[in-house]
């Protein structure tokens, strides 16, 4: 994993790296603290990738990718789940470093890497994001995890992502003295806008995974506040307590009112 500020020596390193790697070495070892295109590289404790990886519930079911994999071990800890995994690592000489060690676990199939850039490459289908960059990089990477589909999660050690809370925190007192911090956050559904649920309009205003508004019956108002988890949804508007999902532009589920469940369907105005 990664990381630290530009240094000078970068663009030396890939050089050499490619080098490396293009020679076929096998006897490159990567040091802790190398320089890279933008931050140094720091290979994340084992425990917290092992942490991170069950704070994201990772199954057999996923598409691990990795932004800035350094020497592959998140992704081959993954692909050791039964996911299938990906590290997007602008070192070559650390690429090399990956796939040898994927080999080595018979793990190519499932763990898999590439050279790139992961500012312009496409990570659009995974499912888990794992991201250790500093603050910097991830505030530039914010909008294109936020399109992420809704429930995709993301984790994250040390580092946060901006503004955005993190659904969950912890931190590892054991077989950890640095970078201790692990995060994550699940990618929420997109409601802002104004929905139709039967003869009431509700109108929403969305911050990540909290949002509030307005649902307005006749004559009557009332404010709506509530909070998302990936495509679940959870919000209080009047006397009523709603639970859902939301699919698109729709949302369905159960309303509790005075002790009594109803299905409620809700349709967003598409303007």
């Amino acid at each position: 994993m990664t990381r630290r500020t530009v240094s000078s020596l970068s663009f030396f390193s890939l050089i050499v790296s490619c080098c490396l790697a293009q020679a076929g070495q096998s006897d490159y070892q990567p040091k802790s603290g190398q320089p890279g295109k933008d931050v140094v590289w720091v290979p994340s404790p084992t425990a917290m990738v092992e942490k991170l990886l069950d704070m994201a519930r990772v199954t057999p079911q996923d598409y691990v990718i990795d932004l800035g994999s350094g020497d592959g071990r998140s992704v081959i800890a993954a692909a050791k789940r039964g996911a299938r995994a990906h590290g997007i690592e602008y070192d070559a000489g650390l690429v090399e470093v990956a796939k040898r060690e994927a080999a080595k676990n018979g793990l190519s199939d499932r763990a898999t890497f590439a050279q790139g850039d992961v500012f312009s490459s496409d990570f659009s289908k995974a499912t888990v994001v794992f991201l250790f960059l500093t603050p910097e990089m991830n505030i530039r990477l914010k909008p294109k995890l936020l399109d992420l589909k809704a429930g995709t999660r993301i984790v994250a050690n040390t580092f946060g992502i901006g503004d955005w809370n993190a659904d969950e925190t912890a931190v590892l007192s054991e077989n950890c003295d640095r970078w201790c911090m692990a995060r994550m956050w699940v990618v929420p559904a997109k409601i802002a806008g104004t929905w139709k649920i039967g003869e009431s309009t509700m109108t929403l205003k969305q911050n990540y995974q909290t949002f509030s508004g307005t649902l307005k019956a006749g004559a009557v108002v009332n404010s709506v506040a509530g909070r998302l988890r990936g495509e679940n949804i959870f919000f209080a508007g009047g006397k009523a307590q709603f639970t859902g999902r939301v699919a698109g532009n729709s949302m369905e589920g159960i309303a509790r009112s005075a002790g009594t469940d109803s299905a409620f369907k809700a349709t967003r105005e598409i303007n």
